[in-house]
């Protein structure tokens, strides 16, 4: 069972306050992996493990925290319903899975935080069962619309 509650709005604000309260700034932005070079924060299942990635940042001298955050918005998930009903291969599971998510709409299942030292961007992830979902069904909605369409059965 996660240590993460449904909704991550309530950690966001406390991320805030918490970093507000050690004089850091906020950057919004989100840290793309395959952008720039990263370590992931291991907070070993413990839900306050955010606090120390924090406090480590003021130590290293991390004039400011890079922070993002994503919400489930209604027109993001309809969109992504269509995309499924729209290929061959989406199963009715799949779909089934994806409107079962409009229980979480309005819920923030994302957070990230990170700073940059010497090079690297030091990285800590929030994330909940639900958000780790959606994105299998994002990346399969991808993979099925990525496949072309042949329907002449003649060949070549």
């Amino acid at each position: 069972m996660s240590p993460l509650p449904d909704d991550l709005a309530a950690l966001k604000d406390d991320m805030v306050a918490f970093i507000e309260g050690h004089g850091l700034s906020r950057f919004p932005g989100f840290i793309d992996y395959e952008e720039v070079q990263t370590i992931g924060w291991k907070s070993e299942d413990n839900p306050e493990g955010w606090k120390d990635f924090v406090e480590l940042a003021k130590a290293a001298g991390a004039p400011f925290l890079i922070m993002d955050s994503w919400r489930l918005e209604r027109d993001e998930l309809d969109a992504t319903i269509q995309r499924l009903r729209n290929t061959e291969f989406t199963s009715d599971e799949a779909l089934d899975d994806a409107r079962w998510l409009k229980t979480y709409i309005g819920k923030t299942g994302f957070v990230q935080l990170g700073f940059a030292h010497q090079g690297v961007v030091m990285v800590y992830e929030a994330a909940t069962p639900w958000y780790e979902r959606y994105q299998g069904i994002l990346e399969m909605a991808d993979d099925f619309a990525g496949f072309p369409m042949d329907e002449s059965d003649d060949e070549p």
